[in-house]
């Protein structure tokens, strides 16, 4: 730290300067008196007191290394041990004589040996699924399921019925059976939304109920089929009317006519309405979706 010189009437008055400007009690400050105030006549001072001062410069710590620390540490701790042991024997036993050692004590069970973690026992493997919709008999032989028509048909009816319920519409649904024919019909009005364009919307309602009614109950033997608003009947009146055209444009000029692709249902349309038409015959090419008719002359 540097030194800092101040002045004052008296060397008291000085020192106090100096700690304002270190800024440190006078216990951490070293002083240095460089000049005092001389006596004058008639008791006067003459001069000023000057001192130089500065903070007290601390012992720097000598610095042991850790280890040393430790087996100093050690030492000592063992040195009082030992003194200890010899005072107690000395105390205990008579000159002479050695005190019996005291046995050690042995360590409570739950204290010496840990128990040994608890082992999972494995999971026993949890049996496939069955993939069958066929109950065993009491024999053990495969039984085959019996499901009823009508109850297909109720379920596609449900979920039809929910269905325009959930798309906010209003309409009403009606099961229609014919043996293994069934056919879930919807009448009320504006119900173009679960149509769509060229009945497409229509198609997907179909295939949804059959797998929430068919699939679910195992059924594979029933048709079922969806129409919403008498859209099938106008569609199958349509078709029909358009074939016929189509085959009479073919009968004048010979030439086979390459229909747009449609739909299975569009396409068996086609196929009953010329069915019977003189010098016509009908086939379909290509895959789905892309699958299309082709109306030919019959000897073609």
């Amino acid at each position: 730290m540097e030194w800092v010189e101040t002045t004052g009437k008296s060397v008291d008055e000085a020192k106090e300067k100096a700690l304002d400007q270190l800024g440190v009690h006078a216990e951490d400050a070293e002083f240095e008196v460089l000049e005092e105030p001389k006596q004058g006549l008639f008791g006067r001072v003459r001069g000023e007191a000057r001192v130089r001062a500065r903070v007290r410069p601390t012992q720097a710590r000598q610095k042991v290394e850790r280890r040393d620390r430790k087996r100093t540490e050690k030492g000592e701790k063992g040195e009082k041990a030992e003194k200890g042991e010899k005072a107690d024997r000395s105390e205990a036993s008579p000159a002479g004589e050695r005190a019996p050692r005291t046995p050690k004590q042995a360590k409570p069970a739950a204290a010496a040996d840990k128990p040994a973690p608890r082992e999972r026992a494995p999971r026993a493997p949890r049996p496939p699924k069955s993939t069958t919709t066929n109950n065993p008999s009491a024999d053990g032989e495969p039984k085959e399921q019996l499901v009823d028509a009508r109850q297909v048909g109720e379920e596609a009816q449900k979920f039809v019925t929910e269905l325009v319920a959930a798309f906010g519409l209003t309409g009403t649904s009606e099961l229609v059976e014919d043996g293994d024919d069934l056919e879930v019909r919807v009448h009320g009005q504006e119900l173009g939304l679960l149509v769509g364009p060229r009945g497409t919307t229509l198609q997907a309602v179909q295939d949804l109920a059959r797998v929430a009614s068919q699939r679910r109950l195992g059924d594979h033997d029933t048709r079922l089929r969806v129409d919403v608003g008498g859209y099938r009947e106008r569609r199958r009146q349509a078709l029909g009317k358009f074939a016929v055209q189509m085959a009479d444009e073919v009968r004048t000029s010979g030439v086979a006519r390459v229909l747009e692709p449609m739909s299975s249902a569009d396409r068996k349309i086609i196929h009953d309405t010329l069915s019977t038409a003189e010098g016509i015959a009908t086939r379909s090419e290509g895959d789905d979706p892309y699958r299309r008719v082709i109306i030919a002359p019959a000897n073609d």
